[in-house]
């Protein structure tokens, strides 16, 4: 079989990872979590890209190209986890397993963060395991692709 290819996107603010609220999102950066996914997936035979935008006509369009090119996705939609059934509908399109990561345990947070639209359609949801979670997320990726 060839390297299945998994596409590791990122929501709005997660460009500022281990500068804003360190309290709740640790002093970890996204790159820092990029280059542990990039080591982990190489160890499970997989070629993980990480991407991120503040913007969700764009997090819509990652998901639809990895459509075409991708054997599975890792979202942290962030804020648009509470908010966007755009991206829900664009997830819902793609065929292969959906894992949707949350850094902090999102059930312990604010009362409007407990709803989340990409959970209807994520085959797991990893939340409250700090940075952690991406790579359980790969871990579990994984394990569902065989």
């Amino acid at each position: 079989m060839a390297t299945a290819k998994i596409e590791i996107l990122n929501g709005p603010n997660l460009n500022l990872l281990g500068q804003r609220e360190p309290e709740i999102y640790g002093y970890e950066t996204l790159d820092d979590v990029a280059n542990a996914c990039a080591r982990l997936g190489q160890e499970l035979g997989m070629q993980v890209r990480c991407r991120q935008s503040n913007h969700e006509g764009a997090l819509i369009d990652m998901i639809h190209e990895a459509r075409g090119s991708a054997q599975g996705i890792i979202i942290n939609p962030a804020a648009y986890t509470h908010t966007s059934v755009a991206i829900l509908d664009a997830l819902s399109s793609f065929e292969g397993p959906v894992i949707e990561v949350h850094i902090s345990n999102i059930h312990k947070r604010e009362a409007f963060r407990h709803h989340s639209y990409v959970s209807t359609r994520a085959d797991a949801l990893i939340a409250g395991c700090g940075t952690q979670g991406y790579l359980l997320a790969l871990q579990h990726i994984a394990r569902l692709l065989g």
